[in-house]
């Protein structure tokens, strides 16, 4: 009730009164009066809430029943009524606390701000040095366009190649610790894209040996690329399919490094090459035939598989956590919507608990909060964001000054702080640019101070150039 309903009309309620007020302000609002406009919306919007499911409850309760007598039984159309009357009084109670719940514990929490600065790393420290790339929408033909680019966006992979190549570059001189995608590989999940992404990491084996993936809304949840508004059904095999791709190509990537969480003996357990290794048969079978009895084991290992953890190479060192951030949803417009679950949480709570000097990278393709500038479009804030993200920075408050969020899905970059978190986002080489135009993406550098806090020093930027093809793109559009 609270992740599919509450939180979802309250975070809805809470960023249309973000966006009216940041429309009324026609001057920038500086950081400060951002803050405290983020805390009023969302104290106002847990107030409107409550106001409007105990209005809906007054109106309710006359109708409801919670004892009849035998004779009610008699008339089927009563017991309708008095059902569906209990269950708006249910529900709108549920709503009223909650929304009130959320409301003031978002208000009173600490709000996002961007980075005041970056550090300088002192002489002879270990500086981890980690390609951050996201949403880079691997399309399975040479002219593809890219769904939410369309015709105006960089068509085919070729800045995507020019980008493996740079960063190939740096592999060779030992620049690199890890490559880390936070998701959204593919534009849709298809059998192609994943091939057409496996070939070209396969034409670099110095970059697979670093490169880390998780999943992002295009690669589980776009139903059809063509028909936006087409509904998946839950019976149907297709997202498992998509599943069992993007499972697949993590496997093949990093299922030797990367590590399951054993929630029974609250320790990090095997591999995740072998704990796939008894489903790989199924897995085939599915593939093959699309069974539903083959499907719910394949079920139970997706949710099994996350987080992934590579562990620091020492007891103080970096590591790297890795987690699904998608809610399931069959129907494309509502796609884009994050989630984290409790056992995720718990997950990084073991991880995390097994390197208490440890620092880590906490990986994830959608955005944690909403960044604090005004002038985002209200789609975008309403119909993208991670459902539970506050409740996630509150949740891991005890990693603050020890964890940076890195994550993609929004395009664009931004970093700054939240509750001692530090927020990293990936802008998308490929996206929302026309081909004559440059795109980037950054490598971070990270450090460990002296009393173990995790730092951030000045990003490096690596520009990929556009190629403009405007003959070639005319032809295929022509032809499609």
């Amino acid at each position: 009730m609270n992740s599919v309903a509450v939180e979802p009309v309250y975070v809805a309620c809470r960023e249309v009164l973000r966006h009216i007020v940041e429309c009324v302000l026609r001057t920038p609002a500086t950081q400060a009066e951002l803050a405290k406009l983020r805390s009023a919306t969302a104290a106002a919007a847990g107030i409107v809430l409550c106001g409007l499911a105990l209005l809906v409850l007054m109106l309710a309760w006359p109708m409801s029943r919670w004892m009849v007598d035998i004779s009610a039984f008699a008339s089927w159309h009563r017991l309708i009524a008095f059902a569906l009357a209990n269950s708006v009084v249910l529900a709108t109670t549920c709503l009223a606390v909650a929304s009130l719940f959320w409301g003031f514990a978002d208000a009173t929490m600490a709000q996002p701000h961007d980075l005041d600065g970056f550090h300088v790393a002192p002489d002879q420290c270990r500086i981890w040095r980690i390609a951050h790339l996201s949403d880079i929408h691997v399309v399975g033909e040479r002219y593809g366009f890219r769904i939410e680019s369309g015709r105006s966006g960089p068509s085919g992979n070729d800045r995507l190649r020019q980008a493996m190549a740079h960063l190939d570059m740096l592999c060779g001189k030992d620049q690199l610790d890890a490559i880390l995608i936070t998701g959204d590989m593919t534009d849709a999940g298809r059998s192609a894209e994943w091939a057409e992404f496996l070939d070209l990491l396969g034409s670099h084996p110095r970059l697979a040996e670093r490169v880390l993936i998780l999943p992002g809304n295009h690669d589980v949840n776009i139903v059809d690329r063509a028909n936006p508004a087409r509904l998946d059904t839950p019976i149907s095999p297709k997202k498992r399919l998509r599943k069992l791709r993007a499972l697949s190509a993590m496997n093949a990537l990093q299922g030797r490094r990367v590590r399951v969480v054993d929630f029974e003996k609250h320790c990090l357990g095997e591999s995740l090459r072998e704990a796939m290794e008894p489903y790989l048969a199924d897995m085939a079978k599915f593939a093959d035939a699309g069974r539903p009895n083959i499907s719910k084991a394949l079920t139970e290992l997706w949710t099994r598989v996350f987080p992934m953890v590579l562990p620091p190479d020492h007891s103080d060192g970096l590591g790297i956590i890795l987690l699904n951030s998608n809610a399931d949803r069959y129907f494309s417009f509502t796609n884009a919507l994050g989630m984290i679950s409790t056992e995720q949480v718990r997950g990084i709570e073991i991880a995390t608990g097994q390197y208490p000097r440890a620092c880590w990278v906490i990986a994830l393709h959608h955005h944690l909060v909403e960044y604090p500038r005004a002038g985002h479009a209200l789609s975008d804030r309403i119909g993208t964001a991670l459902i539970n993200g506050n409740w996630l920075v509150r949740r891991l408050y005890p990693l603050a000054n020890r964890a940076v969020m890195m994550h993609g899905h929004r395009h664009i970059d931004w970093i700054g702080q939240c509750a001692g978190l530090l927020i990293v986002s990936a802008p998308s080489p490929v996206m929302e640019a026309t081909d004559d135009l440059r795109t980037y993406f950054y490598i971070q550098n990270l450090i460990t101070g002296t009393n173990g806090q995790l730092r951030l020093l000045p990003p490096q930027r690596i520009t990929v150039d556009g190629q403009p093809r405007a003959d070639n793109l005319q032809m295929a559009a022509a032809l499609q």
